[in-house]
């Protein structure tokens, strides 16, 4: 079954609709039940009769029908027009055979009238479409909580005071103060002041994060103990908020292949039920009154109302996304956290994802022992005029260490090579060995070789030299998160292989390859050659999910069969992905894969308890067991029905 457009078999509808129709057709369904034949017979009382009270119930039962019923047969009108008969055209089907047959019997006459019955299903069907809705309402919570995550109003820093203003007045470039405690109310900079900010709500970091001047700040996330004075860089849809919400909005209203299982198998259903309501009222018509057939074929009719099955998939699909997002990862589309329990290899992009893609360093090699202070500080010191990345990555684990800096004079950069600068009146040189290699630097014989063999590594290395002398050398690398080792072990341990692909050379990439332990990697792959490799693993009989942060991943994500982009990357890769990592913590691709597992485990146990519902219900309203006089009124199938897709 194909259908060339989605259909959302809630649309219009809402909580007050059902809320206010069971209500007010509850009321009106005393008066029919007190003057049912049934209610006598069980409590044994007669209410008072008067003439026309039959026409009383046939105005209140009118009333229940296009007051209480109506809202079934115009969504059963637009299912038929979809071209997907479900549980509204069931509904509709039985309420109205109910009301159309009872009036013809009582103007007409030949029969039992069934004002009760219809009143009850009615009433029974609105309050467990109400149920429904609130279900289906909680579900998709998570875009109620992250809009509530914004403060109503902000302090802005205005001509030198402080104002408050609505959210709807900020602008960019505004500065806005965030007290201690407050929500900060817009993505921007920090422009002054130190604190600890809490963005568990955005990115499931239960540790505080430092914002120190110019940190990045996230809208919704809430300020610790430090005052903040925050520049607006974005407002309104642009903040990364908004993002959040719309990824979790697309992926909730995404259907994924169980769904479409499902929607199919509601399909069939409504065509089983309406030949076996059918075949009931034949056999019935033929054994019985017309009044008791009506009745079994309204109970079919009710009681295989697909509502199990219907909500089977995008409840738990709703439940999955939701909690996802407040776990640090965003399901784009339900299809991608679908095939997440399947891959078989993750396939990561080194720089960014497996890295920080920033210099760090990595060890200090020294002649004499004890001299790796020494030599960090000439080269911080000689560095501390350059802007160069490899300089900034010795200065910084310079002041992370507390050695001060040296007095630097002459400041000198030598282009593709390194700089030069005099302190206390000697030449200090800090550079490429190349550079070395053009002074004429001397080496002490274990100098060079371990500066050989970290070089044989991977790692960059910047020679100290002292007045031509070597002191020691610096090997920089770019930085392994932390996070990867126990990403990569975490993954093995769950039988998936890891691969890496990269840009760089082959030692580097060997390098970091040994450190995390990861089974396959790619060396000196150029960007448009990634999804090739990704093509590689597919041929190999592999499901290939692809983590990756840059434009050049793009393809490969789209190529992959499940593509996960970090949330830190660039619009390009976030476009290309399924799913996106709010944090860039590739331990997160682990609890990915286990949500994809126990979100189909929960939707294939819905599935197997509404079918087999089913293949049990129909036949008992149908009257199987009435030679033992067991008969299910309408109402007490929808009874039936409600607690099937509760349950």
């Amino acid at each position: 079954m194909r259908v060339s457009k989605e259909f959302n078999k809630h649309a219009g509808h809402s909580l007050n609709i059902f809320k206010t129709k069971f209500w007010v057709s509850l009321a009106l369904s005393i008066p029919l039940i007190l003057y049912s034949d049934v209610f006598q017979e069980i409590f044994g009382y007669t209410v008072p009769r008067f003439s026309g009270a039959i026409y009383l119930q046939f105005i209140l039962a009118s009333i229940i029908f296009f007051y209480g019923g109506w809202v079934f047969i115009t969504s059963a009108y637009r299912e038929i027009k979809a071209k997907l008969p479900g549980m509204m055209t069931l509904i509709s089907l039985a309420i109205s055979v109910a009301y159309f047959y009872s009036a013809a019997v009582l103007f007409f006459g030949g029969g039992e009238a069934l004002f009760w019955e219809l009143a009850t299903l009615i009433t029974i069907m609105l309050l467990g479409h109400w149920l429904e809705m609130r279900a289906v309402s909680g579900a998709q919570s998570a875009l109620r909580e992250l809009s509530r995550l914004l403060p109503d109003q902000a302090e802005a820093v205005r001509n030198g005071k402080t104002e408050t203003v609505s959210l709807a007045e900020l602008q960019k470039s505004d500065v806005v103060l965030v007290r201690p405690g407050g929500r900060i109310p817009a993505d921007g900079t920090v422009q002054d002041g130190t604190s600890d900010v809490n963005e568990s709500v955005i990115t499931g970091e239960s540790k505080p994060v430092s914002k120190k001047e110019g940190s990045a700040v996230i809208a919704g996330t809430i300020n610790g103990d430090g005052s903040l004075k925050i520049m607006i860089t974005k407002i309104g849809d642009e903040t990364f908020l908004a993002g959040v919400m719309r990824l979790v909005a697309e992926a909730q209203s995404s259907k994924s292949r169980l769904q479409a299982l499902s929607d199919q198998a509601a399909f069939y259903l409504t065509i089983i039920a309406v030949i076996a309501g059918g075949t009931t009222l034949a056999i019935w018509l033929a054994l019985a009154d017309a009044a008791f057939a009506v009745n079994r074929m309204v109970a079919v009719l009710v009681i295989a109302c697909p509502h199990a099955l219907g909500l089977a998939i995008p409840l738990v699909a709703s439940i999955s996304t939701t909690k996802a997002a407040r776990n640090g990862f965003l399901v784009k589309q339900r299809l991608a956290l679908e095939a997440a329990r399947n891959i078989d290899i993750v396939l990561f992009d080194k720089t960014g994802t497996l890295t920080k893609g920033e210099f760090g360093i990595d060890r200090i090699i020294s002649v004499l022992p004890g001299s790796e202070n020494e030599i960090l500080r000439y080269a911080a010191s000689v560095n501390s005029h350059s802007e160069h990345p490899l300089a900034n990555a010795m200065m910084e684990e310079a002041k992370k260490n507390g050695i001060d800096f040296f007095e630097v004079k002459n400041f000198q950069r030598i282009p593709g090579r390194g700089v030069r600068a005099e302190i206390g009146g000697e030449e200090v040189l800090v550079g490429s060995t190349s550079l070395a290699e053009e002074r004429g630097a001397v080496f002490a014989e274990p100098l060079a070789e371990k500066i050989t063999a970290a070089a044989k590594h991977g790692k960059t290395i910047n020679v100290v030299i002292k007045n031509g002398e070597a002191l020691g050398a610096i090997a920089l690398a770019d930085v392994i998160r932390a996070e990867s080792l126990e990403a990569v072990n975490i993954l093995r341990g769950m039988g998936i292989e890891t691969a890496m692909i990269t840009g760089d050379a082959e030692d580097v990439a060997n390098w970091v390859a040994e450190e995390l332990g990861i089974d396959t990697y790619f060396a000196r792959v150029l960007p448009d050659q990634k999804s090739v490799k990704v093509k590689t693993l597919q041929e190999k009989g592999k499901r290939v999910a692809m983590v990756g942060d840059g434009v050049n991943d793009a393809p490969a994500l789209t190529q992959a069969d499940l593509g996960i982009a970090i949330g830190a990357g660039t619009n390009v890769a976030i476009e290309s992905a399924g799913i996106i990592l709010v944090r860039n913590d590739p331990r997160d691709i682990a609890k990915i894969i286990r949500l994809s597992s126990l979100t189909y485990a929960k939707m294939m146990q819905n599935l197997f308890w509404a079918t087999g519902y089913n293949v049990i219900a129909i036949p008992l309203a149908a009257g199987v067991l009435a030679s033992k006089g067991i008969f299910l009124q309408p109402a007490l199938s929808a009874v039936f029905m409600s607690l099937s897709w509760l349950i």
